[in-house]
């Protein structure tokens, strides 16, 4: 039997996504990959992956799957969410907080409910997924069809392969939760046509406050309030564009690229999330509330310098995971002498 996991409900939107398919938007082809680049590093970096695995990436709501190997190791990082263990043969149920290692086993079903604090979660597998890459990368591109598992979301029945039968025996480990909160404030360089918009305008801009639309996806999100006015038109000449590009369309309601982004764009660019700040942009879904801030070219040189830095020191963010903690409950109350006697809890958990 080749090891799997069953996808038994897949949520709202579940992808194969890596770090992206990059050389290739001469030919139309957009980089695609996490929206949150830093959340799906931190979870191969829990199972031990390098930082470019190909994991999913888990959008409002999570999937259910079961094992069929004979074990799992897993991680999640990203938003909060209830995320139920049912092992086979116990009528006992386990609730795992994400930002941690997990070992599971063959016959185990994982549920994940709707996220919270953030529109996106990640789930990395040790030794990834054995799906053959797609011009360099295990990323699906949606609009494209191709690319992560058969070029689409996952659906109620499809078997991921695994690269391992089983994953080793070791400790397990946790991840500061605190690196993937996302910030109240975008910052962002202006654009190649912000003198489409006069300095009155471009101020009031970075005053105003949005809130992501419901014409949100992959490759990009439309927001809700003040539309911006522009002095000189609502086209362009066709240029390229970036992932955090801010363009304005006649409604004057702003528009920023996501990760399947055309590869250009004939609106005016008021402006581009600078990169430090694009892994924040992808937490972003549906009702959030977000603003943004004009910085300048040296300020978002010191924000990507420390961004990487961050990356650099990811795996010191790393710590073991506390027995207290550790997943293994079901088999642990199966030990335990419930029967006679009163058991104290806080001596059991150690």
């Amino acid at each position: 039997m080749i090891p799997a996991l069953r996808i038994l409900a897949p949520g709202l939107m579940t992808t194969v996504q890596d770090l992206g398919r990059v050389g290739y938007q001469r030919l139309g082809i957009p980089v695609s990959g996490a929206l949150d680049a830093l959340s799906l590093r931190a979870a191969n970096l829990l199972v031990g992956n390098p930082p470019d695995a190909g994991g999913l990436e888990i959008i409002a709501s999570g999937p259910t799957f079961a094992v069929e190997a004979e074990s799992a190791r897993i991680g999640f990082v990203g938003a909060a969410v209830d995320l139920v263990l049912t092992r086979e043969g116990s009528p006992a149920r386990s609730v795992i907080t994400t930002g941690q290692s997990v070992l599971l086993r063959r016959g185990d079903r994982l549920s994940a409910g709707s996220l919270r604090g953030s529109s996106t979660l990640y789930m990395a597998v040790e030794g990834g997924f054995d799906i053959a890459p797609v011009m360099g990368s295990v990323s699906t591109y949606l609009r494209g069809g191709f690319g992560g598992w058969r070029g689409r979301a996952l659906k109620p029945g499809d078997c991921l392969p695994l690269k391992r039968p089983q994953a080793p025996e070791r400790g397990e480990i946790s991840v500061d939760a605190a690196l993937f909160t996302p910030p109240r404030r975008l910052r962002v360089l202006e654009g190649p046509q912000s003198d489409h918009f006069s300095e009155d305008e471009r101020t009031a801009f970075f005053r105003r406050d949005y809130v992501v639309g419901p014409g949100w996806n992959r490759m990009g999100m439309r927001l809700a309030g003040e539309p911006v006015r522009t002095s000189r038109g609502y086209n362009v000449t066709s240029d390229g564009v970036v992932r955090g590009s801010i363009q304005i369309p006649g409604d004057g309601l702003p528009i920023v690229l996501l990760a399947e982004h055309q590869t250009t764009g004939g609106y005016p660019k008021i402006g581009a999330v600078i990169s430090a700040d694009l892994p924040a942009l992808g937490r972003l879904g549906v009702g959030s509330r977000l603003a943004f801030e004009r910085v300048s070219r040296d300020e978002a040189d010191v924000a990507r310098m420390a961004h990487a830095t961050l990356i650099e020191r990811l795996p010191s963010r790393l710590s073991p995971l506390d027995a207290a903690r550790s997943l293994d409950l079901p088999t642990r109350l199966g030990e335990a002498n419930l029967v006679s006697g009163v058991i104290d809890a806080c001596a059991w958990m150690g």
